[in-house]
């Protein structure tokens, strides 16, 4: 087994990440380049949390090895005895198990080497300006590149010129004697230290919202209550991405107009028309059959930076607009799911009936199990007390690591609960439950700051939407996120179990991933100090975010959050009633009619054989369009 589970993990989280960007990414629309350079900072970074573990496990085999080859022979551990002292290291007929997943040595640290620095060139050099690159509107490949190195030019300068100042201070300054080795261990902590800043902000956020999201999911009202209200802040959102496109393509179409066939600028209108929907590209294609003399008119042509500006207008519109329709979709069918589970509660016959069939039929095998007997049992009785029994398993771990956070610098006495549970097991070398310990902690640690990433909304500018309605821009930015949160959210980890002999105080030896990030001793106030108590700041952030401050803040700022006891919340409510109200007579005449169609087919073909059959069932479906 000796690297198998090396090998198995790398190749199980090259799947999930792939699966995980599936869903938010769309494959067939989005640049190649875009959906590698997001899939391959994604992996990366999932990579050091799945990996981790073990490396955690493989440490502490060594130490055991180290311990047993250095302790004393037996004799002079019989005379240490009778001089009164005793030996504190394990007796050499102790025996070393390896673990299962043991990976020997000399890969980690040339794999954490490769990762670390990778994911870094990413998220500080590549995705920002590949950032740049999928914004631009240029209409070639030399244009957009341009344009990236020109809003980067700042964003690069600020580094250069930091980094510069404080090569000419240690140069000049000669109390400083500063080794390559030392330089980039400044370098990892100076990165470090910008993400755990970051990380501390989301980890509050995500320990509190988390558990909260599980326990008011088993709560169908509040469940049904706030959907209304996504519902009416998603048709005010809807309707000015309609608005909006409809300006943006009313510039199209003038230029589209002015720009004739024999103009130099005619490829860039062609281009910016190709990204238009169907119906306008239709609509703006007539009447284009005449070709006229531009040179012997003085008329006022847009110029090519207007056109590279209307360009990247017209493509961020279009993915609004598209993602407003999709959610719109989507925001429907769970609110008719919703309230179909409210009207199945009080279901004598124990079976969930569906008022729409919105989804495509599913296979053999989930029918065959997902009965409507089996699914009203979830759905209505066991739905709500796994939900809440899982909230009460989260909000326990959430204590667990604030009160971890808080107390794991101290080693006499250990307090962070995670360190007594590593060494309560590494005094057993159970490595099994070590490794689960480790991969359980850190798991938990991701999805905190990982689910926040992904629920921020920065206006339209970031935002991870699901069903493959995410842009470049966000998916790239989602990538640098990741990349710079999640080294310092390992250390962190490390700093929790007291892996990390900066914290634990201990001459022992480090973990791979450790070794790699260096001795963060070269800045003591950063190792001493913002490394110790900025966690703790966790504390004040979950009570902010258990009493919705937050929340509060944004709706004294106007905008409009989902909150009980608010009279413009209620309003939103209402209006998210009527809303899918109109929205389940629509989807009722569609479903008709389509019903309509099928059974003309069925029906024309079978006429000689069920004359009357045809005849009722036509009748019945006349009624229902004349009933909607």
């Amino acid at each position: 087994m000796s690297g198998a589970a090396l090998g198995i993990e790398i190749i199980f989280v090259f799947f999930l990440a792939l699966f995980i960007l599936h869903r938010y990414g769309d494959f067939k629309k989005q640049h190649r380049l875009v959906i590698i350079a997001t899939l391959l900072a994604w992996y990366l970074c999932f990579l050091i949390v799945f990996i981790l573990p073990l490396d955690v496990s493989t440490t502490i085999y060594n130490r055991c090895k180290l311990a047993v080859n250095s302790s004393p022979p037996e004799s002079s551990s019989s005379n240490n005895i009778i001089n009164g002292s005793y030996p504190t290291s394990a007796p050499r007929k102790h025996k070393c198990f390896e673990p299962w997943s043991y990976i020997p040595d000399g890969i980690m640290p040339i794999f954490w080497r490769v990762v670390y620095w990778t994911s870094q060139f990413l998220t500080w050099i590549l995705l920002p300006f590949m950032q740049s690159y999928a914004r631009s509107g240029g209409f070639s490949i030399t244009g957009k590149i341009k344009t990236a190195l020109i809003e980067n030019a700042i964003y690069y300068g600020t580094y250069l010129l930091i980094f510069g100042a404080f090569l000419i201070y240690v140069a000049v300054n000669p109390n400083f004697n500063l080794q390559w080795n030392q330089l980039q261990t400044i370098g990892i902590a100076a990165a470090n230290t910008w993400g755990l800043f970051l990380l501390v902000l989301l980890l509050g956020y995500g320990l509190v919202e988390i558990p909260r999201s599980h326990w008011n999911g088993a709560k169908r009202g509040y469940l049904l209550m706030k959907t209304y209200f996504k519902v009416a802040k998603l048709m005010t959102e809807k309707a000015d991405a309609e608005e909006n496109l409809e300006d943006i393509m009313e510039e199209v179409r003038k230029v589209n107009e002015s720009i004739k066939y024999n103009h130099p600028l005619r490829k860039c209108v062609d281009t910016i028309l190709k990204k238009c929907p169907t119906e306008y590209q239709e609509k703006m294609g007539r009447n284009m059959d005449d070709y006229e003399d531009f040179d012997d008119r003085q008329n006022n042509y847009p110029s090519e930076k207007s056109l590279v500006k209307l360009h990247k207008q017209v493509i961020y519109s279009v993915q609004r607009h598209r993602r407003t329709q999709v959610q719109w979709r989507i925001l429907l069918e769970q609110a008719f799911y919703l309230e179909d589970v409210a009207k199945n509660e009080t279901s004598a016959t124990r079976q969930f009936v569906h008022t729409f069939q919105f989804q495509e039929p599913e296979n053999r095998i989930t029918r065959y199990f997902y009965t409507p007997t089996v699914e009203w049992y979830w759905e209505c009785l066991l739905r709500p007390w796994f939900y809440r029994i899982l909230a009460i398993v989260l909000a326990t771990f959430s204590v667990i690591v604030v009160w971890s956070e808080c107390t794991f610098f101290s080693t006499k006495p250990v307090l962070s609960l995670f360190a007594v549970f590593i060494q309560l097991a590494e005094r057993t070398y159970n490595y099994i439950y070590i490794e689960m310990a480790c991969f359980l902690t850190i798991f938990f640690l991701s999805i905190c700051v990982y689910s926040t990433v992904f629920r921020i909304r920065v206006f339209n500018y970031y935002y991870l939407a699901s069903h493959h309605q995410t842009d470049a821009y966000s998916l790239l930015f989602s990538g640098m996120l990741f990349c710079r949160l999640t080294p310092p959210l390992c250390l962190n980890f490390l700093g929790l179990t007291h892996m990390d002999s900066s914290i634990s105080h201990k001459n022992t030896q480090a973990t791979a991933y450790t070794s790699i990030m260096g001795s963060m001793r070269v800045l003591s106030f950063i190792a001493d100090g913002f490394y110790i108590y900025y966690p703790m700041l966790v504390v004040i952030l979950c009570i902010a975010t258990y009493f919705s401050l937050g929340t509060r803040c944004l709706n004294l700022l106007g905008f409009q959050q989902f909150m009980g006891d608010n009279e413009m919340t209620s309003d939103f409510i209402d209006e998210g009633k009527e809303l899918i109200r109109r929205g389940a007579c629509t989807a009722t005449l569609k479903q008709a009619i389509m019903t309509s169609c099928i059974l003309q087919r069925i029906s024309f073909g079978r006429t000689l054989k069920h004359p009357i059959i045809k005849f009722t069932v036509l009748n019945i479906v006349i009624v229902l369009l004349v009933h909607f």
